[in-house]
């Protein structure tokens, strides 16, 4: 049991590091672009710019975490993200739906999609990469059928959810690190978290105990769709309309915040927490770089540019920890 201590100790003062960090990450930006904008970058606007827009973002980020723990992938958020939010919008505009109704229906919209990617992944031993392909056209159809390739204007019936605060904070943001210290804890305290890292280290092995990995993966593709439709609540409310066309790139955003964080692409490990560092990571770039003046085309060069730097550094930092043990 001694010699645990060791091993303990020594994974949680590289987690502090980690998190210490990408603390610095976010410290060294918003830094350089109050200096590149003369202080203007560092204003109240500014912050409440960016927490305004991160919380869908966020929550999809969860949902990517666990699906790339278990060394899945799901490109299909955004899609299922503006089904989801269409259903809502149509619920509540087209049938009058009271709104404590409507969400619990979007919610569900969203589950079943998820549940979908799992079971085929799972049933026919496909690659998630095919199946939520397959699934984002899915959704994108379904949505066009639902809105009727028209934006849903919800108006003031929910977008009571982003303009309300609590507890000195907007309700989403709130929403959202609520939905990441959870989405944690299961990760890191429960038996369900701990099989999903072993099916991401290696799916055979918790088969050879008698362990079906099937249901576990499902669900997390379930959780996954389900917190795509949360998202979908969040983002709604915040634009007040049911966009047919929204979400289109949610998908990359949330895998770039995950990687980003250091959940490895090739299963096994990843930590909630991080991809939420991931998240303000890319918005504060996002909006230091429309500050400065950078269109969209430079914006999306340095992004991409970023994203490959994580990759590169995230490996080399994997081979120093493994050459140190």
């Amino acid at each position: 049991m001694n010699a645990d201590k060791p091993a303990v100790s020594r994974r949680t003062r590289d987690a502090v590091y980690e998190y210490l960090g990408m603390l610095a990450v976010l410290v060294l930006l918003a830094a350089t672009f109050s200096l590149l904008t003369r202080g203007s970058f560092l204003t109240g606007d500014t912050f409440w710019t960016i927490i305004g827009r991160v919380p869908a973002a966020v929550i999809i980020a969860v949902g990517m975490t666990y699906v790339l723990i278990i060394a899945g992938i799901d490109l299909s958020v955004g899609s299922v993200l503006a089904l989801s939010g269409g259903v809502l919008g149509a619920c509540i505009v087209h049938h009058s739906m009271p709104v404590g109704l409507a969400i619990p229906t979007c919610l569900a919209v969203g589950m079943i999609c998820g549940l979908f990617n799992g079971l085929v992944t799972v049933a026919w031993r496909l690659p998630s990469f095919i199946v939520t392909l397959g699934m984002l056209e899915i959704a994108r159809g379904a949505t066009y059928l639902v809105t009727n390739r028209e934006s849903i204007y919800v108006g003031t019936s929910i977008d009571f959810i982003a303009s309300s605060d609590t507890l000195g904070g907007s309700v989403p943001f709130l929403i959202a690190v609520a939905v990441v210290i959870l989405a944690q804890a299961v990760l890191s305290l429960t038996v369900f978290g701990r099989y999903m890292i072993a099916i991401g280290t290696n799916e055979e092995a918790v088969r050879l105990p008698g362990i079906d990995p099937r249901p576990i993966k499902a669900s997390v593709f379930a959780i996954c769709g389900t917190l795509a439709a949360l998202a979908a609540v969040l983002h709604t409310s915040r634009v007040t309309t049911a966009n047919p066309n929204a979400g289109s790139d949610f998908a990359l955003q949330a895998i770039a915040a995950v990687v980003i964080g250091g959940t490895s692409l090739m299963g096994g490990r990843g930590s909630v927490i991080r991809s939420f560092f991931g998240v303000l990571i890319i918005a504060v770039l996002g909006a230091g770089l429309a500050q400065i003046g950078a269109d969209e085309h430079a914006k999306r060069i340095i992004t991409g540019s970023v994203i490959i730097a994580a990759v590169i550094l995230d490996h080399y930092r994997q081979r120093l920890k493994r050459s140190v043990r």
